[in-house]
């Protein structure tokens, strides 16, 4: 399994329109920043397991999903203030950011099997090795 590089997702892009004797559109930066989540990858014998630390992504907006023999996670994030915030001053000392990461996937992984477990703000993907490649032991006869 081998990490691709690949271009973010495509966000919502804002539009500025300049003034009416131009009739112009100038397209701004997306709204959304991603982060890269830092993972462990480990091998048991049956299969590869990709574990991804997600603070602050309810698993509710966690999308999880393989396409064309690539492995894409993508989290955002939810931030919620308690009440109405208009109602008392507040200070955000920390933002919350959206997670983003791709994976090239070879022969080796069983894609129809990939399982995904989140608990506690951690995923665990779970990537069953195809028949072919999970080790086996051979039988010797005596001839």
């Amino acid at each position: 399994m081998a990490e691709s590089t690949v271009a973010m997702p495509e966000t919502e892009q804002t539009q500025a329109v300049t003034t009416p004797e131009t009739q112009a559109v100038e397209a701004t930066r997306p709204s959304a920043s991603y982060v890269t989540p830092p993972v462990d990858i480990y091998e048991t014998p049956e299969s590869l397991v990709v574990v991804a630390d997600l603070p602050g992504i309810d698993p509710a907006h966690l999308e999880v999903r393989v396409d064309k023999n690539v492995l894409t996670f993508h989290g955002q994030t939810q931030y919620q203030m308690p009440g109405d915030p208009r109602d008392h001053e507040y200070r955000h000392e920390y933002r919350l950011v959206s997670f983003f990461r791709q994976f090239e996937l070879g022969e080796r992984i069983d894609q129809e099997g990939i399982r995904a477990d989140m608990k506690h703000g951690v995923l665990t993907l779970t990537l069953p090795k195809a028949a072919k490649a999970q080790p086996r032991a051979i039988t010797v006869h005596a001839a």
